[in-house]
């Protein structure tokens, strides 16, 4: 059973959240703290947490440095906090997806299967990718349909294709295509994306599978 670490101050969220997941078999612990989610974490090791980052003792971007020091463990970010560098700090402290309060169950939920079937299936990854009407062979780097993609285009490519469903920050993309010093030319993101999509996507102007989160980075939806 999946263990759920839900970490927030506000009773009635955590009530709802512990709720939910319960009602879908996953095992659920709280914390309405950041020391305390911490201190959970170091002793049940939790599969997922989800991190409100308005906590009253620690920031939550505190929170997943704290936790990224030991642990790989995903984390889902829910807070009310909307604006784009809080999204961006907590993607760069290490976080793996961001929700917006006030958020639909729903969503939250797809995105808690996102990111446990990802983690789940790590060691096991697909050979072979379908995007479209093509499918991405990741071990021999090719594309059927005789598309040919660029040293650059794959890197990118390979990527996203290696995290379905999480959200990629563009400095994550930058640092790890480019190098440090180019974390702040999102330019080039822009340019490659733009170029992949028009090779990969069946529509490029309302790409299904190639996303752009504004402000973000990219996602890649199976």
């Amino acid at each position: 059973m999946t263990r759920v670490l839900i970490v927030d101050d506000e009773r009635q969220i955590l009530r709802a959240l512990r709720i939910n997941l319960a009602a879908r078999h996953y095992e659920v612990e709280t914390a309405a703290d950041g020391s305390a989610a911490l201190r959970q974490a170091a002793d049940s090791a939790p599969d997922l947490v989800i991190l409100d980052l308005g906590l009253p003792d620690l920031d939550g971007v505190d929170v997943i440095h704290g936790l990224r020091g030991w642990s790989r463990v995903p984390i889902i970010v829910l807070s009310g906090r909307a604006g784009n560098q809080d999204k961006v700090e907590a993607l760069d402290a290490g976080a793996d997806d961001y929700v917006t309060k006030p958020f639909g169950i729903d969503e939250l939920l797809a995105r808690v299967r996102a990111v446990t079937r990802r983690t789940g299936t790590h060691e096991a990854e697909p050979a072979s990718i379908r995007i479209g009407d093509h499918v991405v062979d990741l071990t021999s780097k090719t594309v059927s349909g005789k598309v040919r993609l660029t040293p650059t285009e794959w890197h990118i490519l390979e990527i996203l294709l290696r995290n379905p469903g999480k959200l990629v920050s563009q400095r994550q993309l930058l640092a790890e295509v480019w190098g440090e010093k180019y974390i702040k030319e999102t330019h080039y993101l822009r340019q490659y994306m733009t170029q992949l999509r028009h090779k990969l996507e069946p529509d490029p102007g309302h790409p299904a599978h190639l996303i752009t989160e504004p402000g973000m980075g990219y996602r890649f939806t199976p």
